[in-house]
C-alpha cells in the first residue's frame, strides 16, 4: 500500500496469507540479526517467484490493504518491504529469497486475479516490524522482540509484461499441462493456491513469461 501518514512504506499481502498457521512457530532469530533463513537440509533450491498482492481498495482495522503494481513503481526508487506475511510457509519461503532474484507480482483478490509484471529480491529476509505494531492490521502479540515470528524482504519493480497473464489463461495452461505433462503441472498456484508468496521452478518461470508474447486465449 502506499506511505502511511507517519512515512513508513508498508506492503500488504493477500488476505488468504494469514489464515494457514498450523506450522509450528519458528525461533527466526534475534530481532537484530539482518538476514534469517529457514532452509532445511535437502530442501530445495528455488530462484524465482510468485508475490500476491491486493490492486484494489480493502480496508481491515482501518487501515486499507491496497497495493497493487502502480503502487510499488509510483514510490521512491520504486522500492518497497513486503511486510504483513502471516503464514509459516510463505514467511520460509521469503527467507529462501536471494537479492537479485526475481518475482512475479501478482494481483489477487480483485475482480481479474493475474500476473501483472516483475518485481526483484533487493534486500534478503529480516525481521518484519509490522507485527510489534498495535495499531497494524497484522500486530501480532504473540512474537516478542527477542524472538520474532516473522519476517520481510524488500523488492523493487522492474517492468510490467506485455500484457496482463490473467489466473483464467494460467488454469488453462496448468490442466492441459497436468494431463499431458508441462512446466506448469504443478505450479503452486494451483497446487498451493492459499499461499501469498510461492516458489516457482525455472522451467515455470520461462514459460509463463513466454506468454506475454501469445495471443490470449
Amino acid at each position: 500500500m502506499p506511505p502511511k501518514k507517519n512515512a513508513r512504506v508498508a506492503k500488504r499481502p493477500a488476505k488468504s496469507d494469514k489464515t494457514d498457521e498450523s506450522e509450528p512457530a519458528s525461533s527466526g532469530g534475534k530481532r537484530k540479526v539482518a538476514k534469517e533463513s529457514s532452509k532445511s537440509p535437502g530442501s530445495p533450491e528455488f530462484c524465482y517467484w510468485l508475490m500476491k498482492s491486493e490492486p484494489d481498495s480493502r480496508f481491515e482495522n482501518g487501515i486499507d490493504m491496497k497495493f497493487g503494481i502502480e503502487d510499488l513503481k509510483a514510490l521512491p526508487d520504486q522500492t518497497s518491504c513486503w511486510d504483513g506475511v502471516r503464514n509459516y510457509q510463505a514467511r520460509n519461503f521469503m527467507r529462501q529469497m536471494k537479492e537479485g532474484q526475481l518475482a512475479f507480482f501478482y494481483h489477487s483478490n480483485c475482480k481479474e486475479p493475474g500476473i501483472a509484471g516483475i518485481l526483484k529480491i533487493v534486500k534478503e529476509a529480516y525481521v518484519d516490524h509490522t507485527q510489534f505494531d498495535r495499531k497494524d492490521a497484522h500486530y501480532d502479540a504473540s512474537s516478542k522482540p527477542d524472538n520474532p515470528k516473522w519476517s520481510m524482504v524488500d523488492v523493487q519493480y522492474q517492468r510490467m509484461l506485455k500484457r496482463y497473464l490473467p489466473l483464467s489463461e494460467l488454469k488453462y495452461y496448468h490442466l492441459q499441462q497436468r494431463a499431458k505433462g508441462g512446466p506448469l503441472k504443478d505450479m503452486a498456484l494451483f497446487t498451493r493456491a492459499r499461499l501469498s508468496v510461492q516458489p516457482l521452478t525455472t522451467e515455470e518461470f520461462d514459460f509463463v513469461l513466454s506468454l506475454e508474447d501469445k495471443e490470449p486465449l
